[in-house]
């Protein structure tokens, strides 16, 4: 599934604002980044999905790591109801939210973050962008072995740096944390219905 045939609200959260749209997202990891402009930072999205009874659960996280000092992050949440056995399916649309949300971060948006740390890149300040990919290339340990090469393809295809397990922390730690425990009707204002509003 390609981010362009989606329609899910762009609706952020985190432990203590909601409703964050990707604007706002933004204008907050530039204010975390500006508080320590000669840190080094890296600007993580990814994705982990969990199947529970009648629906399939999304979390995308966002998170600017600033290394060794701490982090912001927040994260999108897609329920699709129903529930994908896919693993190739599940895989790809996890692939496909993270994705749509690092497009959104275009050379422009990108250039505002670096430009916070150019002037101190003799002081050690660096910026790399990465997309976690919740899948291993290992064989024996994972069943998504065999699709993971296409999907680090398309996570380059969008200037992001891929990363796998076992070290894809964002959406195997961070995202899986909300993706277990299963959606609660009713819905709230601006929920996702399998991509209707």
């Amino acid at each position: 599934m390609k981010p362009s045939m989606m329609s899910h609200p762009m609706e952020f959260r985190n432990t203590t604002e909601g409703g964050l749209d990707l604007v706002t997202v933004h204008e907050r990891i530039l204010h975390f980044m500006r508080l320590e402009p000669a840190a080094t930072y890296k600007f993580i999205i990814g994705t982990d999905c969990q199947v529970h009874s009648g629906h399939t659960k999304f979390i995308t996280g966002v998170v600017i790591q600033r290394m060794g000092k701490g982090a912001w992050a927040c994260y999108r949440q897609v329920i699709v109801h129903r529930a994908l056995h896919s693993i190739r399916e599940k895989l790809s649309m996890e692939t496909a939210l993270s994705e749509e949300i690092a497009m959104y971060f275009d050379e422009t948006k990108r250039q505002d973050m670096e430009n916070i740390i150019l002037p101190h890149l003799y002081q050690g300040a660096s910026f790399d962008m990465y997309i976690h990919i919740d899948a291993g290339d290992d064989e024996n340990k994972n069943r998504t072995a065999k699709f993971v090469q296409e999907m680090v393809r398309r996570v380059e295809s969008v200037g992001m740096v891929p990363v796998i397990k076992p070290d894809c922390y964002v959406a195997s730690a961070y995202a899986n944390r909300f993706s277990k425990k299963p959606y609660q009707p009713p819905y709230e204002d601006g929920e996702v219905i399998d991509g209707i509003q």
